[in-house]
């Protein structure tokens, strides 16, 4: 029997799926090398092989396309980063190291980067896939903001700010810099975030600390009183 005689026939849900995956992949690229205004449905469908009723029997608009690669880049960048900081077993500075090697791919792909442009062009100019591209937004910077709140606690430092104050600055400094990409020039992202990282936790109060300085100064200065007194 020949290989393709043997292949195993695909079900109804494993065929939606493939077809739900090939209009994504599709969608991406004519975003990319198109814009979004500049591909239509028609072209997403015609170029992944199917007719317009295909898109419609798995997204409503392009727009559904658009947040669906939203969601899946936000949600498989906070799965990275919970894996990087999930081992308890982790020395402080060996988490930094695996971050800091985590943060040296970020905006590496240069797709995200084009997409991330029209994502936010589009946002800007319809409000109901802004309200839409926000909710996703702020899940990723509450995720994100845990994850930011995990590593100040195993290092047993208090975050200069809130978490989620953290995490937005973090993705505002990403996403800028993927704007300002350039092709012919390395991308200084994630070195630029894991400095400014560094800094933070650098000037970071050690827990406690600020809570005993300062009955450690009052003890001592009714002793120094007392000294002076005892030798007059």
């Amino acid at each position: 029997m020949s290989p393709t005689t043997a292949r195993r026939r695909l079900t109804r849900e494993e065929s939606r799926a493939q077809t739900r995956e090939r209009l994504i992949d599709t969608a991406q690229h004519l975003f990319v090398s198109n814009g979004y205004g500049g591909a239509s449905i028609r072209d997403i469908a015609d170029k992944a092989g199917y007719s317009q009723g295909a898109f419609y029997s798995n997204f409503s608009s392009k727009e559904d396309v658009l947040l669906e690669l939203l969601r899946r880049h936000m949600e498989a960048e906070a799965t990275q980063l919970s894996t990087v900081l999930g081992n308890d077993a982790q020395q402080p500075e060996q988490m930094l190291a695996e971050l800091e090697a985590w943060a040296s791919t970020l905006n590496h792909d240069a797709d995200w980067c084009m997409l991330s442009i029209e994502l936010q062009l589009h946002a800007n100019r319809s409000p109901t896939f802004a309200a839409e591209y926000r909710k996703v937004w702020d899940k990723h910077r509450s995720e994100i903001g845990g994850v930011i709140g995990l590593l100040f606690d195993k290092l047993g430092r208090s975050p200069p700010a809130a978490p989620d104050e953290l995490a937005a600055a973090f993705m505002a400094l990403s996403h800028g810099l993927a704007l300002q990409r350039m092709s012919t020039r390395p991308d200084p992202s994630g070195r630029l975030i894991m400095v400014f990282l560094r800094g933070l936790i650098a000037s970071a109060e050690c827990r406690g600390t600020a809570a005993v300085a300062p009955a450690d100064s009052s003890s001592r200065a009714p002793k120094k009183h007392a000294a002076k007194k005892a030798r007059r």
